[in-house]
């Protein structure tokens, strides 16, 4: 009986040692099984909607500041085109079905190279989807 105690006492040491490590871990990185989804589904959708590498200037991860609709996952995708230079498009993967939808949410560096962020579907650009999906909803 005292050898199992001394294990669980070994265990909840590690446990107190280990877990404020985690935290910070998170805080700087984000999820990783956020990471892990976002690049496993979105590539794919981007392929399927027939965006292929050479038309796209860059692609990858980003991990938001600030909380986000609670259907999606935290994680966003940052795909910018080279046929539309200046303009940044975001995409999330939802946690109910793992589907792809484009955020409504875009930025835009003009002449002077300051952001400018569109949150509507009124202001159009040549990539915006027509079911393209707020970001800040549902907080």
């Amino acid at each position: 009986m005292l050898k199992y105690l001394f294990w669980i006492l070994i265990a909840a040491c590690f446990a107190l040692l280990l877990s404020p490590l985690v935290v910070i871990y998170l805080l700087n990185n984000g999820n990783p099984i956020h990471e892990y989804l976002t690049d496993k589904y979105i590539p794919a959708y981007l392929e399927e909607q027939g965006y292929s590498n050479d038309e796209l200037e860059t692609a990858h991860f980003v991990e938001p500041k600030h909380t986000i609709n609670k259907d999606f996952y935290h994680g966003h995708y940052m795909v910018e085109f080279k046929d539309e230079p200046g303009f940044t498009y975001y995409y999330g993967v939802t946690k109910k079905g793992k589907e792809v939808k484009q955020f409504c949410e875009r930025d835009w560096v003009y002449s002077t190279q300051k952001p400018i962020s569109y949150f509507d579907k009124k202001n159009k650009s040549k990539h915006l989807e027509n079911d393209c999906v707020n970001s800040l909803d549902n907080k």
